[in-house]
């Protein structure tokens, strides 16, 4: 998937930042291989000869979901009916949404306005803004130091609280999904000629 700029979704890309999601319903698919042998597999010949072309440094992000809601193109990836507890440190939140074509303005219209100052918040570590079609299929992948930080920031900034707000209210979205991770590991690759 492309990348926006600034860390976020933004309407201009980000021609330096891709993102490749991968889910596996089983766990052991991936704690049984070694990680890098199972990326190279996974991406196939011809795009890690890309990396390598580009000299490329890559980060994996080895996650496991542990609450939200929603779906991805139809996909669940999460039982709600099981509560899990918050992790102690550092969690990712991977948020997502297929934005009406009749609502597209007004979604675009409020993006800098929650987005611009996100890495000015207490306990913000990282983020990236990916998604699978352009300016309508949306999604923000962000690491924060604590599950409280990052409430504090979606529920209690005033500016990303009414954009909540209005999503329901003004129905922007035909779907949307909301994950929060434990982060088992991260992982850099990089790749040389």
């Amino acid at each position: 998937m492309g990348s926006g700029k600034n860390g976020t979704f933004d309407i201009h890309p980000d021609f330096n930042q891709w993102a490749i999601m991968a889910f596996w319903k089983n766990e052991k698919q991936l704690v049984e291989k070694e990680l890098k042998e199972h990326f190279e597999k996974l991406m196939g010949k011809f795009i890690i000869g890309w990396l390598k072309m580009f000299r490329t440094q890559i980060c994996i992000y080895h996650l496991e979901p542990y609450s939200g809601h929603g779906s991805w193109d139809g996909e669940k990836f999460i039982d709600q009916s099981i509560r899990k507890s918050d992790p102690e440190g550092r969690m990712g939140v991977l948020t997502r949404a297929t934005i009406r074509l009749n609502r597209l303005y007004h979604f675009w219209k409020a993006v800098p306005g929650t987005s611009e100052k996100m890495n000015e918040n207490k306990g913000f570590v990282y983020s990236i803004g990916i998604g699978e079609i352009p300016f309508v299929k949306q999604a923000t992948f962000s690491i924060w130091e604590s599950a409280e930080e990052m409430k504090n920031f979606a529920y209690k900034k005033a500016a990303h609280r009414e954009v909540i707000k209005k999503t329901r209210s003004q129905q922007w979205y035909s779907e949307e999904m909301f994950l929060r991770f434990y982060i088992l590991d991260i992982t850099p690759l990089e790749y040389h000629t």
